[in-house]
């Protein structure tokens, strides 16, 4: 895997100052591409403290496949440990409550980008997998479970897929793109 930062930029927000921060990590196979995978992160000041979380945006109730999940200090733990990730919101729940002002655990992004794809996986098993563009839009904690959802297009070539919390606010939304 090479990882190479494409591009940084500061621009001024309603809620302060934010940091766009463009990545493109290429992942080779036997010296051919095999993955290009782009990262566009937004980086923020952290609320004051009592300062209520954004209103939430409703998810979608028409999925035909869907999949509950339970996330765990241990699930959380594992992903990290796999994907090298050290940041303490993901598995130190001290830190996280006491130091972050969240109030659990955070479950990784990408991972609930990788059970959104699973879940096509799951109920498209012959489909093969050109192309997944996802966002997160609400953390989701493990405090409680949360959904996995997807609704295929008509024609078959791209799955409508988001994740809700157990309140049902959207907490993620993508496309997935079948060859």
């Amino acid at each position: 895997r090479t990882s190479q930062i494409e591009d940084v930029r500061l621009k001024e927000g309603r809620t302060g100052p934010l940091v766009f921060v463009n990545v493109c990590h290429e992942i080779r196979a036997e010296g051919q591409l095999a993955i290009t995978d782009r990262h566009n992160i937004v980086y923020r000041d952290m609320p004051p403290p009592g300062e209520p979380a954004p209103a939430g945006v409703p998810a979608p109730d028409d999925a035909s496949w869907t999949r509950h999940i339970v996330p765990d200090d241990v699930l959380l733990f594992r992903y990290s440990a796999l994907t090298f990730n050290g940041h303490r919101i993901h598995y130190d729940r001290r830190y996280v409550t006491e130091v972050e002002g969240y109030p659990g655990l955070i479950v990784h992004g990408p991972l609930i980008a990788t059970l959104l794809v699973d879940l096509v996986r799951r109920h498209a098993p012959d489909a093969f997998v050109k192309g997944f563009q996802f966002k997160a839009v609400r953390p989701t904690f493990d405090l409680h479970p949360f959904h996995l959802n997807a609704q295929p297009s008509a024609d078959g070539r791209t799955v409508r897929v988001w994740a809700q919390d157990h309140e049902g606010w959207l907490t993620m939304q993508g496309d997935v793109q079948l060859a």
